[in-house]
């Protein structure tokens, strides 16, 4: 087999050298979508022979259909990836090894983060599943602002051998604003409740829908307990800890600080129109009465 491989990039010339590395193995035709990038990333595309594309970034799930809408791809498979994800050479080989008709039409990779210069191997997220790799016309994203994931239309997935490496190299001033702005995507998504083109919740379905089905599990418990309850059970129960230094500040900034950021905005949107009323004069004379 040898898919099509498409990168979505903005500002990825530190990563994106690696990841085509690996990409470069298993496919002859390559698109990088780029979002106006103001760094080296579409010199260093263009070095490995990709094709560029440029294209406005609204949020992940809309950039990636737009690819799979508009590219001229030429392959019956198609293999997504991040600018700073990394194929081992024994998920390499398994794709190579598959044949040109599988049984199935969508298979789900393994992915490990890499935080500041070390895997994370525990915290129950060692490894995540996502679809990444689908035949043409079998696959699309989800119509989410935040944690989105690729939807098998037709047929069966399957599951490779081998693992990607998600290498999170920017600062952690980048991560935190980054996760700033999914925040407030996590909580718009909440809000809208929007139904069409979205992973059906299944605790005995595929990773995804598993996946999906614990956050709605997650969603019930009351606000501000429930990112305490996760980062306990990441750090203690699932032995990140383990992680070293490196873990301690992942899974505090991951489970703990993200998803009570998100309580927070939650929160503060449920309660604005209170947070907005004008100060009563009164009530500010009360106060120095009572000084």
């Amino acid at each position: 087999m040898r898919p099509t491989v498409i990168v979505l990039t903005f500002n990825s010339e530190d990563t994106l050298g690696a990841t085509l590395t690996q990409a470069r193995k298993v496919a002859d035709e390559i698109f990088v979508v780029d979002s106006f990038s103001k760094d080296g990333t579409v010199a260093v595309a263009e070095s490995f022979g990709a094709q560029v594309v440029t294209h406005a970034f609204e949020h992940y799930g809309a950039q990636r259909n737009w690819a799979i809408d508009h590219l001229p791809i030429r392959n019956p498979w198609q293999l997504h990836l991040d600018a700073d994800e990394v194929m081992d050479d024994t998920l390499v080989q398994s794709i190579l090894a598959l044949p040109d008709s599988p049984e199935h039409t969508g298979y789900f990779l393994p992915r490990y983060v890499r935080f500041l210069g070390r895997v994370m191997r525990h915290g129950a997220m060692s490894p995540t599943w996502h679809l990444r790799l689908f035949r043409t016309g079998a696959g699309r994203c989800e119509d989410r602002k935040y944690d989105q994931h690729f939807l098998l239309l037709s047929g069966t997935p399957g599951q490779l051998r081998g693992v990607m490496i998600d290498d999170m190299a920017m600062s952690i001033s980048e991560w935190t604003a980054r996760h700033n702005r999914w925040a407030d995507g996590e909580v718009e998504e909440l809000f809208a409740a929007q139904e069409t083109n979205r992973l059906k919740p299944a605790f005995f379905g595929t990773p995804s829908q598993r996946k999906r089905f614990l956050r709605e599990r997650y969603n019930r418990i009351p606000l501000f307990v429930r990112p305490i309850l996760f980062f306990c059970y990441r750090y203690f129960l699932r032995l990140g800890i383990l992680d070293g230094k490196e873990g301690l500040i992942y899974w505090t900034l991951q489970t703990l600080w993200f998803r009570f950021l998100i309580d927070a905005k939650i929160w503060e949107r449920r309660n604005r129109e209170r947070i907005r009323q004008p100060i009563d004069p009164s009530l500010i004379a009360g106060e120095k009465n009572k000084q």
